[in-house]
Formats: C-alpha cells, structure tokens, sequence
C-alpha cells in the first residue's frame, strides 16, 4: 500500500458512518440486550476524497448495492463486541474498495499445444473403439 493510499484511507475512514443495532448472532441473552450489530454508511456521490472518476466508477460496479442516494450499506455482526464488528465492517468496506479498484488483466487468445491435441484424438480413439463394441452385432 502506497503512501496516497494510506492517507486517503484515513481521510475516507472521516466519511464513513455507523449506526448500532441489535444483533442475531452468537450471545445468548446478550444479544437481546446489547447493541453488537454495525452498520456501515458510505456515500460515494457526495465523497469529498475521491475524484470524480473513481466515484463514475465505483456508482458503476457497486450498482447493485447502491440505494437511490448512493449509500453503500455494509453489515458485520459475527462477533459478540460493537468494536470487533466495526472493524470488521471497515475491513470489508476496504477490500470491497481495493476489488472495485483493481484492473482486470487481459486475456491473450492462446492455441491448445501439440501434445494436448494428440491427446484429446488419442482419447477420442479408445472411446469409439468402446462404443463400436457395445451393439448387438458384435
């Protein structure tokens, strides 16, 4: 991780919002009691960090976990603590981020080799000769 990337990540970290709910998952009684469920917020259209393309682009591939405002909604309750969920909640916010970032390498069009196609007629070989032993005329 570049030097931009970490000052952008805290300055990102400012833009993020959480809100506390009950949670359903490991605890007991605690859970019916204790507020351990968090609820990421990111705004992407009105994020002051990331330049207008980045937004174009994460609006595009995000699309479907965008609501109509552009919120991306993200939710963590694996853990019986606020806090370890709410680190949780970051870290997934960031891998989502460094996926929608990464560029998809190019596929370069390449020919079987020679091996494999001697291969392939060889197998193709042994199971006609199997199939022409099946019939009733053998």
């Amino acid at each position: 991780m570049t030097v931009l990337h970490k000052i952008k990540e805290q300055f990102l970290n400012q833009e993020l919002s959480f809100q506390a709910a009950r949670s359903s998952g490991p605890g007991g009684q605690n859970v019916n009691k204790v507020n351990s469920k968090v609820i990421l917020k990111f705004n992407v259209p009105k994020s002051q960090i990331l330049e207008e393309s980045e937004k174009a682009l994460l609006m595009k591939k995000w699309a479907k976990k965008l609501d109509n405002e552009g919120n991306l909604t993200l939710q963590a309750q694996e853990k019986r603590s606020q806090v370890q969920n709410k680190a949780i909640a970051i870290r997934k916010f960031y891998e989502m981020l460094n996926a929608a970032f990464q560029k998809r390498k190019v596929r370069k069009a390449t020919r079987p080799g020679k091996g494999a196609i001697e291969k392939r007629l060889r197998a193709k070989k042994i199971q006609g000769e199997k199939k022409k032993y099946r019939g009733k005329d053998w």
